[in-house]
């Protein structure tokens, strides 16, 4: 074989394997059950399971659940925080916001460092980086003494105005490093020199939690992969859709959180595009939670507020995906009321859903496909063998018998309401802002999207579903999609009439600087380093601003203007040409591009109905239960069409084409299952 491009995406029930020939450009992929306790042992099996040589290895692309998983857990190492006098408690104040406006004895989670380990210095910078009270550096010291006894592994450093002027933030951390030369520590003017002083100290002190944690995984796996073989940089999938060296994880590991579901959003972006849509959902379900995005105009929607649990912000850019509970082993149960719920409580991958045999008892998605024949006894090639008995028994405890229905109604019913909540999920991302799901195209993948994504497309009257050639790896293959990105800012309040085109010019200019060494830290040549300005305007007495893609030249700034106005009309269906706008923040994406892959089109040599590979007794609300042919997708070629009631069986997913569909296999091997041909994307073009 000639060299590999190989990705590994590690999720919470499987870790995905997706290689890729450089020579025949074919690509082929492996899955493994997940790892929690140590996500290295399924990212080394998963390599092993492909029969991967690492020497043959050009490029090694990672994505991990590892910083998410430690933010959900909490479980951090000891950890501390500095902050400026009479500002401690910062954290606990927030914003004032609530996940439940209406539930006033509801409160948000802990912040993620207790306040016994929250810690003042004095020190003050105003708003303007003038020193209005000199850092006081035997206090500083002494705290720092009082941290190492108290065994601080990582510290943040959150002064409040260090956006203006970091001076004292860099002074407090050389005093840190001298007595703590073992500590990770993060500093917010490194980390975001943004105004807000919750958000920063907030997104600081994730930082430095995860610190310890992701870079002494991130270096174990790097040096694994250097000891079988591998000579390039192992690269680390983040959640603004970019990668990083483990050279920059160890500055900035909040990055990595939401690594996997970035990886997806991509893939979708490229399968797409590939089949000539330019507005898609992507549905990616997996075994415990669902994630979706949205691609319009061939672009994914980028947020720059986001968190993973409520009240935490990270203001990090990051691909905009929501994220319900509806995955593979999301159990279904039965309120007070009596009604039928599904999720968001999952059997994970262990216990695992009852057809596991690895002590779940409950009903889940997974056991109701498999007890209605939609899924076959075994998932990822063998590695996982399934127990129909199990299923049907939790379906009859749990479900069934509770609400006196048959196996095959309550099993249904358990599928209608996971389908329900993924529907209403994209309801939320797409009509809510005023996309219309009739002009999209549904990409379903995870282990389980191929599953459901025809009856979800059916309620929400999408007409064309996409599954890709490999729907439960696909995360993986979006992380061989990405290259390496850092994103900088800096506060730059200005009214844009006023703007000085010099001032404003040095101080692009010097973030460039700034982004030019990260990427030559990184390993990129300028020959492949490409840099994008951005300015965040809004209109004055606003709060919230936007973000606006400007050039350079004299006339770049107004032309941004404009642009901004266009982009406040698109985002909030309103204008205001004639009132002042003021600039609130530059931005610079500074990007490494990378090789990215090539698949080839195949030529269509298929035919209609083509004979099965078997046939499966099988239940749909329409039919009841039926003798559904069985393909094994590795036998359709490019061309092959076939109606529904069917199933395509392989590796890594199992594809329910329904009745009253129809599908067919394209160039590129996808599934493209038609519930209407009469209905098609308007934004549909030629491939």
């Amino acid at each position: 074989m000639g060299p590999q491009r190989v990705a590994v995406d590690v999720g919470g029930t499987f870790t995905d394997v997706f290689v890729v020939d450089e020579d025949t450009k074919e690509s082929y992929v492996s899955k493994v059950p997940s790892t929690p306790d140590d996500p290295m042992r399924a990212v080394m099996a998963g390599v092993e399971r492909a029969q991967i040589e690492l020497s043959d290895v050009s490029l090694f692309s990672h994505g991990t659940t590892v910083a998410t998983n430690a933010l959900i857990t909490r479980r951090f190492p000891a950890a501390a925080m500095v902050t400026t006098k009479g500002f401690r408690d910062v954290l606990e104040i927030r914003d004032g916001t609530k996940d439940d406006l209406w539930d006033a004895y509801h409160d948000v989670t802990p912040p993620y460092i207790r306040r016994r380990d929250r810690f003042e210095v004095t020190e003050r910078i105003d708003y303007d980086g003038q020193v209005v009270e000199p850092l006081d550096e035997e206090e500083a010291r002494r705290l720092a003494k009082l941290l190492r006894r108290r065994g601080a592994d990582t510290v943040a450093v959150c002064f409040l105005n260090s956006y203006a002027n970091p001076a004292h933030e860099e002074r407090m951390k050389e005093i840190l490093a001298e007595e703590m030369p073992e500590a990770s520590i993060s500093t917010s003017a490194s980390i975001l020199p943004e105004i807000f002083e919750f958000d920063r100290f907030n997104t600081t002190v994730a930082n430095a939690v995860l610190a310890p944690l992701v870079s002494g995984y991130v270096d174990r796996l790097a040096d694994r992969l250097e000891e079988g073989g591998y000579e390039g940089d192992l690269l680390l999938l983040h959640s603004g859709g970019g990668s990083m060296t483990p050279r920059m994880v160890s500055q900035y590991p909040v990055r990595l959180a939401a690594s996997g579901i970035a990886a997806g959003a991509i893939a979708c972006r490229h399968i797409a595009t590939q089949c000539g849509y330019d507005n898609a959902i992507g549905l990616d379900m997996g075994g415990t939670s669902t994630d979706i995005c949205v691609v319009h105009g061939g672009e994914l929607r980028v947020t720059k507020e986001w968190q993973v649990e409520y009240g935490h912000p990270i203001m990090f850019p990051s691909i905009e995906v929501l994220t319900i509970g509806a995955g593979g082993g999301s159990l279904a149960w039965i309120d007070p009321a009596g009604s039928l719920r599904n999720g968001p409580q999952s059997a994970g991958a262990d216990p695992g859903p009852s057809c596991y045999g690895t002590g779940g008892t409950e009903a889940t998605n997974t056991d109701a496909n498999l007890a209605l024949g939609r899924l076959g006894t075994t998932l990822a090639g063998g590695a996982k063998t399934l127990d129909r008995d199990r299923s049907e028994k939790a379906l009859d405890e749990h479900v069934a018998g509770p609400l006196d229905m048959s196996r095959e109604e309550a099993a249904g019913a358990v599928l209608k309401v996971a389908n329900a909540n993924m529907s209403d999920a994209v309801r939320l991302v797409s009509i809510r802002r005023g996309l219309d799901p009739r002009d999209f195209a549904l990409v379903a993948f995870g282990g389980a999207g191929a599953l459901h994504g025809a009856e979800v497309a059916k309620e929400l009257s999408i007409p064309t579903v996409i599954v890709p050639p490999n729907p439960g790896v696909t995360s993986a293959l979006g992380c061989l999609l990405v290259d390496i990105r850092h994103d900088l800012t800096t506060m730059f309040h200005h009214d844009a009439d006023e703007v000085d085109p010099d001032e404003l010019e040095e101080a692009f200019t010097a973030l460039e600087a700034e982004a030019s060494e990260r990427l030559r830290h990184e390993g990129v040549g300028p020959e492949n380093a490409v840099l994008q300005r951005s300015i965040s305007m809004r209109y004055e007495g606003q709060w919230r601003s936007l973000a606006v893609e400007v050039g350079s030249g004299p006339d770049a700034l107004e032309e941004a203007v404009a642009r901004f106005h266009e982009q406040h009309e698109r985002e909030f269906a309103f204008r205001r040409d004639d009132a002042p706008v003021e600039l609130y923040q530059l931005g610079l994406s500074a990007i490494g591009t990378t090789p990215k892959p090539a698949f080839p089109k195949r030529e269509r040599t298929g035919t209609a109905d083509p004979e099965p590979a078997s046939h499966r007794r099988a239940w749909f609300e329409e039919t009841g239960w039926v003798e559904a042919p069985v393909h094994d997708r590795d036998s359709l070629p490019a061309g092959t069409t076939f109606s529904g009631p069917a199933i395509v069986d392989q590796f890594d997913s199992t594809t329910v084409v329904p009745p009253g569909t129809r599908a067919e296999i394209d160039e590129w091997l996808n599934i493209r299952i038609h519930l209407d041909d009469a209905a098609a994307p308007r934004d549909r073009k030629e491939a």
